[in-house]
């Protein structure tokens, strides 16, 4: 834990949260390509083999992280998938990454997901699930492709096989059912969302009623993990945090009687986890957007002008920023077992830094499912 992690003193009343500013247009919504309710098993992807084993070990683990694209300056992308590529390797193995949304910059053209994609996780050897972020749902102006066209060809194909866009890799393109679903792995159910291009994210009303429906019929002796591209939470200077996702999922959880676990965001190109207290419940809602593109987004600074100091309470009073990192690049391991949900955040050696490097362990966490706090 660095400097930063610090008792803080006070709240910093200039972190605002804001809704769909305009800016970016709604683009409507592919058509499904599965099912509804639109619900994929990981057992359908690796093999039932693996999934006993996951099963016997009483815990699944997985990577997380957002906002990858290398457009511009892929190194960082490239030090991170290194990371990642090591713990596939090691004990207690991620059996898959789930990708918190844009995957590809500027735009989310076909043409950027081999250099973006493809090529970059190439020797990553781990099914990849994906929500899609802003910049995917985005087209250039003029530009008449419909929204998410390339996302769905590679995310959301009828079949397991390798696409075009993949050019000479072999990775299959991932067959979730449309941009929004379930995914149901062991000890835990996954509520993907698309909070489309809009700055703040925005939700079509046949989105929010599915959402709500999944949250009332998750199996209760599961860990529930909702994940959303826009946050509803952030303290940093560029982006900060959107009332449209507060309320959405505030919603669902108020209709349904159930309150998400836990929340996986991106977005904001750095790394931030608040507690928020529901009810006498804690809830973690994580920022997880430093996963390779180079422009990282710093934190807002405190009225004299000095770094914040964590813990720091937010405006609502509910919501505690409990630790930050926005100068390296990283990723999250996420572990649940039928007791808890544990997360550390990695972070990664600076393109000038030997990339050789091992990520280092930047923050930490353990949920208790069944008094629902965090421990200390």
């Amino acid at each position: 834990m660095d400097s930063k992690s610090k008792q803080g003193s006070g709240t910093i009343h200039s972190i605002t949260k804001h809704a769909a500013l305009g800016n970016q247009k709604f683009r409507p919504l592919p058509n499904p390509t599965g099912i509804f309710p639109y619900h994929i098993k990981l057992g359908d992807i690796i093999s039932q083999d693996a999934i006993k084993k996951i099963e016997d070990s009483n815990k699944i683990v997985f990577h997380v992280a957002g906002d990858t694209g290398g457009i511009r300056y892929p190194v960082p992308q490239q030090i991170v998938e290194m990371a990642m590529e090591s713990d596939l390797a090691g004990k207690d193995s991620p059996a898959f990454f789930y990708h918190l949304g844009d995957v590809v910059y500027y735009f989310g053209q076909a043409s950027e997901y081999y250099p973006q994609f493809y090529e970059p996780y190439a020797k990553y050897q781990a099914p990849i699930f994906a929500i899609p972020g802003n910049h995917d749902g985005d087209v250039p102006p003029g530009d008449t492709t419909p929204s998410l066209a390339a996302f769905v060809s590679n995310f959301c194909a009828k079949k397991q096989q390798v696409v075009p866009d993949s050019v000479e890799v072999d990775r299959p393109a991932m067959v979730q059912p449309n941009v929004y679903f379930t995914l149901e792995v062991p000890f835990a159910t996954i509520i993907g969302l698309y909070s489309n291009v809009p700055e703040g994210g925005m939700f079509d009303d046949s989105q929010i009623k599915w959402f709500k429906d999944e949250v009332a019929k998750a199996p209760k002796d599961k860990a529930l993990i909702v994940t959303v591209h826009h946050p509803a939470y952030s303290a940093d200077m560029y982006h900060t945090g959107s009332k449209v996702i507060e309320d959405t999922l505030d919603n669902a959880f108020s209709e349904s009687g159930r309150f998400a676990d836990m929340i996986l965001t991106g977005h904001v190109h750095n790394y931030q986890r608040f507690t928020r207290t529901v009810s006498n419940r804690q809830i973690p809602y994580i920022v997880a957007g430093a996963g390779g593109y180079w422009h990282l987004h710093y934190m807002q600074k405190q009225p004299d002008g000095k770094p914040l100091q964590v813990p720091y309470t937010m405006p609502d009073s509910n919501t505690i920023l409990e630790n930050y990192c926005e100068d390296r690049h990283g990723y999250l391991i996420i572990q649940v077992t039928p007791e808890s949900i544990s997360g550390t955040y990695h972070t990664v050696p600076r393109p000038h830094e030997s990339w050789r490097s091992k990520s280092q362990v930047f923050d930490s966490f353990t949920l208790d499912l069944k008094t629902h706090r965090l421990k200390k």
